[in-house]
């Protein structure tokens, strides 16, 4: 597969565990599957916080935030995630989750800000593709603004 290049430079995902789950496998898959779709990626790896998550994507620059949870606090979680990067305005930043989420907190999620939803089962192809359209309109509106 080739690489998902800009005029500028890849696209650039960092992929977090959340909270206090301890299981990495999926989060593993995740991240190597965006690699060989050709995504720099990031993983930050487990028992994250908000702040952690918030400070490595600034840090790296990235175009998407992947987080996996399986703990059942995802809602709490993300809560403090998506107003961590509204307060410092980093909220263009997109953020997608997958794990083991009811599909009864589906909405809520996107209520509170999360692009996108995986649930298990979700074709790795489709991350790719949703996380690819993501993270290109995020750069489309950096030129737009720029």
């Amino acid at each position: 597969m080739s690489p998902q290049y800009t005029k500028e430079k890849q696209y650039k995902v960092l992929v977090a565990k959340l909270g206090i789950d301890g299981h990495d496998r999926g989060a593993k898959v995740i991240a190597r599957a965006l690699r060989d779709f050709g995504f720099d990626v990031i993983y930050t790896g487990i028992r994250q916080t908000p702040e952690q998550i918030i400070s490595a994507a600034l840090q790296e620059d990235v175009d998407v935030i992947g987080i996996s949870i399986l703990s059942g606090s995802h809602i709490y979680h993300m809560k403090k995630l998506m107003e961590g990067l509204r307060s410092l305005g980093a909220d263009d930043i997109p953020v997608v989750i997958g794990g083991t989420i009811p599909i009864i907190d589906v909405e809520e999620l996107k209520r509170i800000g999360v692009r996108e939803v995986f649930l298990p089962g979700e074709s790795l192809r489709k991350i790719a593709d949703v996380v690819r359209k993501l993270a290109k309109e995020k750069r489309e509106k950096e030129v737009f603004r720029g």
